[in-house]
């Protein structure tokens, strides 16, 4: 398999969106998801793309996506490119990184489940004693696992940062797809939660991105990856304050340290960063999946 980095593809197809990580492809009913290497923390993407990380992010989000389909029906189609009418260098180049799938309606809202209290969800229960608008136990720990997984759903910014949102401006969003959105959510987190405790890592919090096509709901984009989920390792977790991670909260704390302003440009990152994320990322392959790039 390719090691070459890609910071940004350029393919011979018309160009359907370029995300913070993803480059998009019109394919006509379809569309082609490129993984690229880059990294994005706090909204913005950084200068530093970090080895290999495009193909983590597929290779997981392809594995979750077989091993839930009994759960709910999602968009990806095949990972094989044999028939896009690709050269031998830019198959080479997507080896790994790329998926075909479905398109469809994209929903305006990310579907955040947490089952432990971490990130902003801390910060929100230390001022309020909730998270967005859901009460919880008073005395509760940084990292401490919640009674019960909870939903907690954000807006979905262009531009910006994302916001959350109670579930009843959720459900003025959506309808009630909210109800059916929230069940599938903490379904899927449950399932994958358990899977990956018998594997040694701890399931915090992830998020979903869900569409429409032909009136079926969809999971869409990616889903269970170091760039979607904080994994943290069972065998060291220690609640009480934050904790190891097999993510990109290690990037996320360097540029803390650093005093940078969350504010465009993103600084570089240090070479000891990028290569300790990518042990990070590889290894959350590894235990999740068995599988070593």
């Amino acid at each position: 398999m390719s090691t070459s980095v890609l910071s940004e593809s350029a393919l011979p197809l018309p160009l359907f969106k370029r995300g913070k990580v993803r480059d998009t492809y019109d394919l006509g009913s379809r569309l082609l998801i490129v993984a690229s290497d880059r990294i994005s923390a706090f909204d913005s993407v950084l200068p530093t793309p970090i080895p290999l990380k495009g193909r983590v992010l597929t290779t997981l989000s392809v594995f979750w996506f077989e091993k839930t389909r009994h759960i709910v029906a999602n968009h990806h189609i095949t990972t094989d490119l044999s028939g896009l009418g690709l050269g031998r260098e830019e198959l080479s180049l997507l080896e790994g990184r790329a998926m075909v799938v479905k398109k469809a309606e994209i929903l305006p809202v990310e579907c955040v489940i947490r089952g432990y209290l971490s990130g902003s969800a801390w910060k929100e229960y230390r001022q309020s004693g909730e998270v967005c608008g859901i009460p919880l136990p008073k005395g509760l720990a940084e990292s401490e696992k919640l009674p019960e997984p909870i939903f907690t759903p954000a807006t979905k910014a262009t531009t910006g940062h994302d916001e959350n949102i109670s579930f009843d401006k959720c459900e003025r969003l959506l309808g009630r797809r909210a109800h059916e959105l929230r069940e599938k959510s903490l379904e899927l987190y449950r399932f994958a939660a358990a899977y990956a405790l018998a594997r040694g890592i701890i399931l915090c919090d992830t998020k979903f991105e869900w569409g429409v096509s032909d009136g079926e709901l969809l999971l869409v984009d990616e889903i269970f990856t170091p760039d979607s989920s904080r994994f943290w390792d069972a065998a060291l977790y220690k609640p009480g304050g934050p904790q190891p991670s097999y993510d990109k909260q290690f990037v996320r704390d360097y540029l803390e340290r650093i005093g940078w302003n969350k504010e465009p440009p993103a600084p570089p990152l240090p070479e000891e960063v990028v290569q300790k994320t990518q042990e990070k990322y590889l290894e959350a392959l590894r235990k999740l999946t068995g599988i070593a790039l």
